[in-house]
C-alpha cells in the first residue's frame, strides 16, 4: 500500500528521486577525487625525477662524490623508480611527505606552519575580488553595450591578463615608494610580530591572532600590510568574476519573470540586484572552485613579490635551493586542496540547482 501511495504521488516520487540523485552525485564526485589526486601525484613524482634523484639535484657539486653517493643510498634514491614511487604513495597515505633536504624539516610541518599565511591571503583576495566584481559586473550588465560596459570589460581583461608580479611591483612603486602610504613587504611590523609571539596556541592567521591579542594597533598593522598583496591577487580574480557576473546577469535580465516584474513597475535597481543577480550566482559559485587553483598559483608570485611568508613563498625558496622533496610535497598538498575545494563547491552548486546533478 505504501508503494502504491508513493507511486500515486508524483511530488513524493520526484522528491525521493531528487534526494537519491543528490547523494549519488555526491558519492560519484567523492570517488572522483581519488583518481584525480593519484594522477597529479604521479605526474609530480615522475616530473621531479627527470633531473635525477632529489639529493643529487640539491647537493650535487657541494659534497664529495663518495659522501653524496652515501646520502643517496641512505635515502633509497638508488633503487628502481617504481619501487620509490609505490613507497612514496604508501608514505602519503600515512601523512608522511618526507623531510626537506635543505634543513631536514618534515614537509608536513612546513605545510602546517606556512599554510595559514596563504589561506589568510586567499581570503583577503576573495574579499577584494567580490567587492570589486559584484557591483561593477552589475553595472556592466545593466549598461550593456554602452560606454560604461565597454570600459569595464576592458578593465576586466587588463586585470586578468596583466602579470601578477607586474601588478604587485606597480602597486609597491606607487603606494609604498612614491606616496609612502603602505608598507613595502611582510605580513606585519616587527613590533606586532613580537607582540603576537606571546599569543598562546597561535593560529598562524595574523588577523585572528591580533584580535585574540586584543590590541587595536596590532589589528590595524596586520590589515595595513595586507592591503597591497590582497589587491594584487584579488584584482586577478576580480577580472574573471566581473565578466562572468555581467554575462549571467544579462542572461537573466532577458527572462520572462524579469520582464513581468518590469511591467509591474518594479524598480530597475531591484530587478538587477535581486531578481537577476541571485539566479546568476549558480555558475559563479561553480567557477569559484576553479579559481582556487588560480589563487594558489597567483599566491606564489604575490607572496614572493611582497615577501608574504606563506606556502607560495616557501615553494619559490625551495625551488631556488632545488629541494625537490619539499617542492613535491607542497605541490601534492596544493593538488589535494584544489581537488577537495572543487568537490565542496560542486556539492554546494548541486544543492542550489538540481540541474547540475547526474
Amino acid at each position: 500500500m505504501a508503494v502504491d501511495v508513493l507511486a500515486a504521488d508524483p511530488v513524493a516520487t520526484r522528491s525521493t528521486s531528487s534526494g537519491g540523485g543528490l547523494w549519488r552525485y555526491i558519492l560519484i564526485r567523492l570517488l572522483l577525487i581519488i583518481p584525480t589526486v593519484l594522477i597529479l601525484v604521479t605526474m609530480v613524482f615522475f616530473l621531479m625525477r627527470i633531473t635525477g634523484d632529489p639529493i643529487t639535484a640539491a647537493l650535487g657539486g657541494r659534497l664529495p662524490a663518495a659522501q653524496l653517493a652515501e646520502r643517496v643510498h641512505a635515502a633509497g634514491y638508488d633503487r628502481p623508480v617504481l619501487i620509490q614511487y609505490f613507497e612514496y604513495l604508501g608514505k602519503i597515505l600515512h601523512g608522511d611527505f618526507g623531510n626537506t633536504i635543505t634543513d631536514g624539516t618534515p614537509v608536513l610541518q612546513v605545510l602546517l606552519t606556512y599554510g595559514s599565511a596563504t589561506l589568510e591571503l586567499a581570503i583577503y583576495a576573495l574579499i577584494v575580488a567580490f567587492a570589486v566584481s559584484i557591483p561593477l559586473g552589475l553595472v556592466a550588465a545593466h549598461r550593456r553595450d554602452k560606454w560604461q560596459d565597454a570600459s569595464l570589460r576592458i578593465m576586466a581583461i587588463l586585470a586578468y591578463a596583466t602579470p601578477i608580479f607586474f601588478v604587485g611591483l606597480l602597486l609597491k612603486l606607487v603606494f609604498s615608494v612614491w606616496l609612502g602610504w603602505l608598507p613595502v613587504s611582510g605580513r606585519a611590523s616587527t613590533l606586532t610580530e613580537l607582540l603576537m609571539s606571546g599569543v598562546s596556541t597561535p593560529t598562524g592567521i595574523y588577523l585572528l591572532d591580533a584580535i585574540r591579542l586584543g590590541d587595536g594597533a596590532a589589528i590595524g598593522d596586520v590589515l595595513w600590510h595586507a592591503i597591497l598583496p590582497a589587491l594584487a591577487l584579488g584584482l586577478l580574480t576580480a577580472g574573471i568574476f566581473l565578466r562572468l557576473i555581467r554575462t549571467n546577469v544579462i542572461g537573466t535580465l532577458g527572462q520572462q519573470y524579469v520582464t513581468s516584474g518590469r511591467s509591474r513597475g518594479v524598480s530597475e535597481y531591484r530587478l538587477v540586484t535581486k531578481h537577476a543577480f541571485r539566479p546568476a550566482l549558480i555558475p559563479i559559485i561553480t567557477v569559484m572552485g576553479l579559481q582556487i587553483a588560480l589563487l594558489l598559483a597567483g599566491a606564489v608570485l604575490t607572496e614572493t613579490t611582497f615577501e608574504w611568508k606563506g606556502i607560495g613563498f616557501m615553494l619559490a625558496e625551495y625551488l631556488k635551493a632545488r629541494d625537490f622533496v619539499a617542492v613535491q610535497g607542497i605541490v601534492v598538498m596544493i593538488a589535494v586542496i584544489v581537488a577537495v575545494t572543487n568537490f565542496i563547491v560542486d556539492i554546494i552548486a548541486a544543492m542550489i540547482d538540481p540541474r547540475v546533478r547526474y
